[in-house]
């Protein structure tokens, strides 16, 4: 019994022909060859959007390839382009905003912001406007770090809370 083939032609337009050579290039390298799926995966990474369950698993090959990259963990993990492809287009530093800062970057931000308002102490809500990109919680277990390490201290609680360079209690009276 013969079978017959059918066909499907889709048509589209390239948004980013940069992108498709980049693609291009690690597919030679690694000889491999990209799945529909795989385009879906991409490009709902670069226009930050979630990637469906069905579609999860292509990220790790994705990754393997280094072609996306994973930032963060647990709740808070995202995936954004690889810094490679930023190299690529000649826009390292979109990688960087892109990323992030990293962990230590951040507590250096925070201990700086509070040095600079050490005679008054820095509010919570302040602190959140130096890291915009982190939620209240992740600005919050920074602190929490930070002042584990007796970097920092924390007079009063609630929105009340203050927070100071480690060291001694200033003296509301003077």
């Amino acid at each position: 019994m013969k079978r017959s083939r059918d066909w499907v032609t889709l048509h589209g337009e390239i948004q980013d022909p940069e992108f498709l050579r980049f693609l291009e290039e690690i597919g030679r390298e690694r000889q491999a060859a990209f799945t529909t799926e795989d385009f879906l995966v991409i490009d709902l990474v670069r226009r930050e959007q979630a990637v469906p369950t069905f579609l999860a698993p292509r990220l790790q090959v994705l990754r393997d390839q280094g072609v996306i990259e994973r930032v963060g963990r647990g709740r808070v993990t995202r995936h954004l382009l690889s810094r490679r492809f930023y190299r690529f287009l000649g826009q390292g530093g979109t990688y960087t905003r892109q990323r992030g800062l990293d962990r230590e970057t951040n507590k250096a931000l925070l201990v700086r912001h509070i040095k600079e308002t050490a005679a008054e102490g820095a509010t919570l809500a302040e602190l959140q406007q130096v890291l915009p990109s982190l939620s209240r919680d992740q600005v919050r277990t920074l602190l929490r770090e930070l002042r584990r390490a007796g970097r920092i201290d924390v007079h009063g609680t609630t929105r009340a809370a203050r927070w100071f360079p480690a060291g001694p209690k200033p003296n509301p009276t003077q």
